[in-house]
């Protein structure tokens, strides 16, 4: 009963989902020990404690009077032995502290981009997908409060009115980003909050209550503290954020159907509909949710609605998401028009809407989680994101995350090329560019969300490629980095076919950059601190699909 042809019949398979209720296994992977370190095996087995004397707050300047902190040295972490540090490390470190954002005395995020060449816009907020990777630079760094007051005060943002126009939001949105205000006459600040009413397109950001509970994961993971998220403040927090995904309706499939604009990708780019990234992250939040949650009161029966939700998804995902050389072939000589429970083509889509280019695309070996499904149509291109946190939270199967870095490795020069990573491949163009972003002249083609290069996605690839025990995919990119991201003053993303031109609107000093880098090289220092974002396969899990060129079962 899969829109592919399939070896085995897979509509019996019993996918253990309360197995994840289970203490994490620690990563199987070789790694140098830093004299801090804790090892994955130490954090998800001894009791959650605070650390003593680690106070994060005491080596960060408490300046009240100032929202951006000054440019500070201090602090920058020490490499392990036999591990030569790049020098743009330390550049990288002052670059981010001089990113950091103050509300009453205390660290709470990171602004977009210390950029004033440029008009600011919205780039001197703080944003929820944006600080993550500045967040797990400061934890791995040791520095944990910044992180803890984030996702308070995020926390807190979460619970006010939200209306746009006399309507009025889901209780449980998120805020896309806040700013700190800070009234001169009164010498007192407040924090202002969008929650999608002053973004391009006016869209509600789906993804950061996702990125809030992954953060939230990551850092009780870092810290080994399970007090913030066992609050009751917290856990209120993760149960609105999923009740809004979990609520019951008109959907017939267990995917989440999405506006353009909702996620990284913040503008009309035609990801409407269910997009890789968005359902990735909705799997990987349910995942880290079962960790969080109390599976008693208030939680026990959200609990079981989520474990109910990672059995549907996980199978319409493998099945209907992913591609690779034979599945591509079936949907080309699929039939069309077929009705009842019956029909392999259960979409309905049109074999002649195939682009020419993924015939090209699509290696021997390898595979990917398209972009969009939805019926009659199906979106081909990759997207980076999605593919990588397929990997991370383990909606991918063990073969599947080896055919995506095999994909990465066979189009190096497409997807990587001189600078990683592209955020999606092909770049729209000509007529359909116009018919699909509304002639938007900041996603022409090879630009910006249009098949534009973002370092800050070094950070998931780094990530997925240490899971996958391919970390010499992660450093040979992070190479191709260093040679001009630094040099060319920490771009927020590139142009062109390979990425070899700062993008035409790019911010300089953008953070996510900077902090995206930073954690790559921390993860490749040491492995074990990739556990933050890394959750390992259920082994009750049986695979969807066992039929692909690339697998070696």
């Amino acid at each position: 009963m899969s829109t592919f042809n399939l070896n085995s019949d897979t509509s019996d398979i019993d996918i253990d989902f309360s197995k994840l209720l289970e203490k994490p296994r620690p990563l199987n992977m070789e790694r140098l020990r830093s004299l801090e370190e804790r090892s994955l095996t130490e954090l998800s087995t001894s009791p959650p404690q605070l650390r003593n004397g680690d106070n994060a707050a005491s080596r960060v300047q408490d300046r009240a009077d100032c929202v951006v902190s000054p440019s500070v040295g201090f602090n920058t972490p020490r490499s392990l032995a036999g591990f030569e540090s790049h020098p743009m490390v330390g550049e990288a470190w002052d670059a981010l502290r001089r990113s950091m954002v103050y509300f009453r005395g205390q660290p709470v995020g990171t602004i977009a981009a210390v950029d004033n060449s440029e008009e600011k816009l919205n780039y001197d907020q703080v944003f929820v997908r944006d600080f993550v990777p500045s967040a797990l630079a400061f934890l791995m760094n040791g520095e944990p409060d910044i992180v803890k007051n984030f996702l308070l005060k995020t926390l807190r943002l979460q619970s006010w009115e939200k209306k746009i126009d006399r309507f009025q939001l889901g209780e449980g949105v998120m805020p896309a980003s806040f700013k700190v205000f800070h009234d001169p006459v009164r010498n007192y600040e407040t924090l202002v909050a969008d929650f999608g009413e002053s973004a391009i397109g006016r869209v509600a950001p789906v993804d950061s209550g996702f990125w809030w509970i992954i953060l939230l994961r990551a850092y009780t993971k870092s810290t080994g503290d399970s007090s913030l998220a066992d609050m009751p403040e917290c856990q209120k927090g993760i149960r609105l954020i999923l009740s809004l995904c979990l609520s019951e309706g008109f959907d017939t499939f267990p995917t989440l159907l999405c506006a353009d604009g909702c996620c990284m990708i913040d503008r009309r780019m035609g990801v409407y509909g269910y997009p890789i990234e968005i359902q990735a992250l909705f799997f990987m939040s349910l995942r880290c949710a079962l960790l969080l949650l109390k599976h008693e009161g208030e939680s026990k029966e959200m609990v079981e609605q989520i474990v109910k939700r990672l059995h549907a998804l996980s199978y319409h995902m493998r099945s209907y998401f992913w591609l690779d050389l034979k599945q591509l072939n079936d949907i080309y000589r699929y039939k069309t028009e077929e009705y009842s429970h019956t029909a392999v083509n259960k979409f309905n889509v049109i074999p002649d809407s195939l682009p020419e280019w993924v015939f090209d695309f699509m290696p021997p070996q390898g595979g990917f989680f398209i972009g969009n499904v939805s019926p009659a149509r199906m979106d081909f291109r990759w997207f980076a994101l999605g593919n990588c946190i397929a990997i991370l939270s383990s909606l991918a199967t063990p073969e599947q995350s080896t055919a995506i870095m095999d994909l990465i490795e066979a189009r190096w020069e497409e997807l990587v090329g001189e600078m990683p990573l592209k955020v999606c491949y092909p770049a729209i163009e000509s007529h359909e560019w116009k018919i699909v972003t509304g002639c938007d002249p900041k996603n022409t083609r090879w630009s910006y969300h249009n098949g534009g290069s973002w370092p800050v996605l070094l950070w998931v690839l780094t990530a997925a490629c240490i899971k996958t025990g391919r970390p010499q995919i992660a450093r040979r990119a992070i190479e191709v980095a260093e040679a001009r991201l630094h040099k060319d003053n920490w771009p927020e993303y590139y142009d062109g076919t390979v990425g070899r031109y700062v993008g035409k609107q790019a911010r300089k000093c953008q953070t996510w950059s900077i902090a995206g880098y930073l954690v790559a090289k921390m993860m490749l220092e040491d492995p074990s601190h990739v556990g933050m974002v890394s959750l390992e396969e259920d082994k009750q899990m049986k695979p969807v699909m066992r039929r692909s060129n690339s697998w070696t079962c």
